[in-house]
């Protein structure tokens, strides 16, 4: 953890969901996490542990139940569907932000074209979501967020649609971008492997209510590539890992 005052930060958060007619739901109880300014932090844990409702809960998507979030800038969530309007054009998409907070068409659309190609749109702004690759459609949506003015970033499986090959080619055109921007991410995935390539820190969630119960620093060196993935030093991380991950899937299926 950056000795940095944290951009992000969650203490004995809680959620619990009512739903009508049911018994009470305790999705997250007593989490504190905190992320540091330019950090990219992952969360792993087995299925149904709260994952989401974390990052909805950090990002204001979500009122807590208890316990306290302090942000110390804007946040952007970009949930698992990367939400472009159809009827509008990848240009017309990704100034919406942009739109919305009082920008001139004029200068929003001035703007992203100069973004476009480091997104690798260049070239696709007058087509339609439809005609674009699902890598394409994702990245459209965080030039969206980035245009926006957010420095801080949910990621809610972003990837886990994508097949292998493109899912590794966006993994390190993020880590790229993220690092270019200084941008701030915590990303939620159910691949460890992903997390580890991916995160300066590693966070395992415990089965529901879920709750942090191991965080592991990665301190592998950047820029990260796949080949990454087959040094000793990230079988080493993803190790440390398995042990708390492995528990909390077991304490699941108990």
């Amino acid at each position: 953890m950056t000795e940095s005052r944290p951009v992000l930060e969650a203490s004995a958060l809680s959620k619990q969901y009512r739903p009508r007619g049911g018994e009470p739901v305790d999705a997250v109880a007593g989490l504190d996490i905190e992320i540091g300014p330019g950090e990219f932090h992952a969360v792993v844990g087995p299925s149904g542990c709260g994952k989401s409702t974390l990052l909805k809960l950090l990002a204001g998507q979500l009122e807590p139940t208890s316990g306290t979030v302090a942000a110390a800038e804007p946040v952007g969530y970009l949930p698992q569907s990367d939400l472009l309007m159809p009827w509008r054009t990848v240009l017309a998409n990704v100034t919406v932000g942009l739109e919305l907070a009082g920008v001139s068409k004029g200068e929003a659309e001035e703007r992203a074209q100069a973004e476009l190609p480091r997104f690798g749109l260049g070239g696709f702004e007058r087509r339609w979501p439809h005609e674009l690759s699902s890598g394409m459609r994702q990245r459209a949506a965080l030039l969206r967020t980035v245009l926006a003015g957010r420095r801080v970033l949910m990621l809610d499986e972003p990837f886990g649609a994508l097949d292998a090959m493109t899912r590794r080619t966006m993994q390190e055109w993020l880590l790229g971008v993220c690092e270019s921007e200084r941008l701030t991410v915590l990303l939620v995935t159910h691949d460890l492997d992903e997390a580890v390539l991916m995160a300066d820190r590693v966070s395992v969630m415990s089965a529901r209510p879920g709750r942090i119960v191991a965080t592991v620093d990665s301190g592998l060196p950047r820029p990260r590539s796949d080949e990454t993935t087959l040094t000793p030093e990230f079988a080493a991380v993803k190790a440390a890992l398995l042990g708390p991950l492995r528990e909390a899937a077991g304490a699941v299926r108990a």
